[in-house]
């Protein structure tokens, strides 16, 4: 017997997005990235390999993506933003049911990579293959539209790690039709690299993406300093991030970008944050995003550091390299904090708000060090129970001998103690 629902099938997702477009619907235009060398990033280097995508798959994931959206209004009351979740995973459940009953699938339980299940990956780096989706599930597809809906429907990602590579006419037929299909949508952003802006893209190409659609360009500049982007193998100088970046403006582009304070190590710590903050005032993108450096197993710089080449910045110099980019930044720009490998959440516009900025650092870097201590490990489990959404038992089990009438009061733990139990709670973290 006939079953509709045997017909749906998945479409690719951009797991690696940014925070804004966390409730975005997306869609690859590319796999991947085809530099994958940054000795600091933990993405794309458990055997993903890059490819572009044809304009026909494009097309078809958009199809797809637009069956699932008709059927989850079909399945709801009006604006199924309020469908309850037990409803949601029924119909997923009925959905897999028949694809697996038409033979479609082998398994009830399709795996979003080949790698979750290895014994052999640090728990960190399993944690973040679980929502690394790189081949498409119905389950990840529903959740995604579910989530698009939620979020208001109004906004899009094309990915993966740099859209400008392709050239405008694929960007515009990509752009026209997701806007045709979704006429909700009414942002659309992408990833880039400023080395492809500065040396591959002209003016008139940019302009020619702008008038595609194409709202805003997400770039990784993570450090002005020439020596700090060369160590970590960024493949870019501050002279691309700043004529890409410049040339992306000029296009008609917003532009949103992402520093690591930390990344020059504690050597370069001071050349890190001089050097960005320089860059920023030249280029005066958007949005600047704070990411402070995590080294994760596995990583270019994890080998570094084990072979004492790279000496990790104290979280100290982390929020000195922060409030010298706050402090030196001579233009207007939005300072955003929204990632949870942060110490301290610093928001504002600058030069607005740069004063309200630097007595919220400042008044951290008057604790004490026993304060500044207590302060990282409160600071710290919050952002986990922000990504996990509580505590999980282990980190439970560390904390409990010092949990009192439902408050933690480490007033008896020793420093190194405290410092133990942080550095699990941050081993666990993604940016």
């Amino acid at each position: 017997m006939y079953n509709k629902y045997a017909d749906i099938e998945p479409f690719e997702i951009c797991s690696i997005r940014p925070p804004t477009e966390n409730s975005s619907i997306s869609f690859r235009l590319t796999r991947n990235c085809y530099w994958n060398k940054c000795a600091f990033c933990p993405v794309y280097k458990t055997g993903a390999k890059f490819s572009k995508r044809s304009i026909n798959e494009v097309e078809q994931d958009i199809s797809r993506a637009k069956k699932i959206d008709d059927l989850l209004f079909e399945s709801g009351l009006a604006g199924y933003s309020s469908m309850s979740q037990a409803s949601l995973y029924s119909l997923i459940a009925e959905i897999k049911r028949a694809r697996f009953d038409a033979g479609i699938t082998a398994s009830m339980h399709e795996k979003s990579n080949d790698l979750e299940d290895s014994p052999d990956l640090d728990e960190r780096m399993r944690w973040f293959l679980s929502w690394f989706k790189d081949k498409p599930t119905i389950e990840d597809s529903f959740t995604h539209i579910y989530t698009w809906r939620a979020g208001g429907g109004r906004t899009c990602f094309f990915g993966d790690a740099d859209s400008l590579i392709l050239k405008p006419e694929f960007i515009g037929r990509a752009a026209t039709l997701v806007r045709e299909t979704f006429p909700s949508i009414e942002r659309i952003t992408i990833y880039g690299r400023t080395k492809s802006a500065a040396k591959l893209r002209s003016v008139s190409d940019l302009k020619a993406f702008s008038k595609a659609g194409i709202n805003r360009v997400h770039f990784g500049l993570e450090s002005g300093s020439d020596r700090v982007l060369e160590i970590v193998s960024k493949g870019e100088t501050a002279e691309d991030h700043t004529t890409g970046a410049l040339k992306v403006r000029e296009g008609g582009i917003s532009c949103s970008v992402y520093v690591i304070p930390g990344l020059g190590g504690s050597a370069l710590s001071e050349e890190n944050c001089v050097e960005t903050a320089k860059v920023l005032s030249r280029i005066a993108p958007d949005f600047v995003r704070l990411r402070s450096l995590e080294i994760f197993p596995g990583t270019g710089l994890d080998l570094m550091k084990k072979k004492g080449e790279f000496t990790e910045a104290s979280e100290e110099e982390v929020i000195r390299e922060i409030r010298a980019i706050v402090s030196e930044t001579s233009c207007e720009t939005e300072i955003v904090s929204d990632s949870a490998t942060n110490l301290l959440n610093i928001n504002g516009r600058l030069p607005r708000d740069r004063e309200r900025m630097l007595m919220a650092i400042d008044s951290y870097l008057s604790l004490s060090e026993r304060e500044k201590i207590e302060f990282s490990l409160g600071s710290r489990i919050e952002s986990f129970m922000g990504q996990y959404g509580g505590l999980t038992e282990d980190i439970y089990g560390l904390l409990a001998p010092y949990i009192k009438e439902g408050r933690l009061d480490v007033s008896n733990a020793g420093d190194e103690r405290i410092k133990d139990i942080t550095a699990v709670i941050r081993g666990k973290l993604m940016p």
